[in-house]
Formats: C-alpha cells, sequence, structure tokens
C-alpha cells in the first residue's frame, strides 16, 4: 500500500510539474506580439507599428502585452479569460474584418479603458515614471503629469489613441 501512494505521488507530481510547464508555456506565447497579430493583423497592428511605442529614438519597443495584459497573476489570468472570449469573437466572425472591427471599435475601446481606469493605468505606469519626467523644453509637464494623477485622471483620460487610433 505504501509503494502505491508513493507511485502516485510521483505520478501526480509529475502530471503536475508538466500542466505547470504547459500553462506557463501557453501563457507566455499568448502573450507575444506575433500571436496577437494573427487575428489584430487588419487593425491595431497596424496602427501600433506606426506608434511610438513600436518605434521610437530610444530604441524601446512596447509590446501588446505590455499595456493589455497585467503582470499579476490573478488580475493576468482574469485578462486572458476575458481574451479567450475575444479570440472567440474573432472566429465567429464578429471582428474579423476591418470594417466590422470599426463597428466595434468604440466598444472594445471604452472597455479597455475601464479595465485600465480600475487599475489606475498600472500598464502605463510599469514604464512611465512620473517622477522622473525630465524635459527641459517643458518643465510644466512633471507638475502637470503628477496634479492629473493625484486628482483621480489616469493616462488614457488624455492620451487616448497612442498606440491605436481613439475611437470617433
Amino acid at each position: 500500500m505504501r509503494k502505491k501512494f508513493i507511485w502516485v505521488l510521483i505520478v501526480g507530481i509529475i502530471i503536475g510539474a508538466a500542466g505547470l510547464g504547459a500553462m506557463n508555456y501557453a501563457l507566455h506565447e499568448t502573450g507575444k506580439d506575433e500571436f496577437c497579430s494573427t487575428c489584430h493583423a487588419n487593425n491595431t497592428t497596424k496602427e501600433w507599428m506606426q506608434s511610438r511605442h513600436y518605434s521610437n529614438q530610444y530604441g524601446v519597443r512596447v509590446g501588446c502585452s505590455d499595456c493589455h495584459l497585467p503582470k499579476e497573476f490573478i488580475p493576468m489570468m482574469i485578462r486572458k479569460t476575458k481574451a479567450l472570449g475575444e479570440v472567440y469573437a474573432n472566429f465567429r466572425g464578429t471582428i474579423d474584418t476591418p470594417e466590422k472591427f470599426e463597428a466595434k471599435r468604440k466598444e472594445l475601446a471604452e472597455s479597455e479603458w475601464a479595465r485600465m481606469k480600475a487599475n489606475g493605468a498600472q500598464e502605463c505606469r510599469n514604464c512611465h515614471h512620473m517622477d522622473t519626467i525630465n524635459n527641459p523644453e517643458k518643465e510644466f509637464l512633471k507638475d502637470m503629469h503628477v496634479s492629473a494623477l493625484s486628482g483621480g485622471q489616469i493616462c488614457i483620460d488624455c492620451h487616448k489613441g497612442v498606440a491605436h487610433k481613439a475611437p470617433d
């Protein structure tokens, strides 16, 4: 009986480790720009590739998951679960053409803005730090941003359409 328990335990550990490895791999792969671009090639990917988040003088490229995927595990899993519905909608034909996507752009953007509002635009603040703003030509920027954030505004209240075209 003891040998059987040990074998069941060993097999359980192996299956559990393989499951965690597969889940980690899936989370990583589905967070890559190439994965997102498979469905968004005709809409937001083109916009992103023309933005400063894609190409800038600093050589920094901000990818899809940097803005659209929380880093913390539970919020990330919630977002990934919601994304399954979006992938399904694409396959169902809801947003599979540029015209259909444009018809839904405002609804999709508002959903994303609400998510960002709920977490204080954490994805923006992962890279943009208000205390390090330093532009000698526009010294007012630091105070303006600190004031806006302390007043309850978040980045996208003013910066809609930074990486993607804002809806009309």
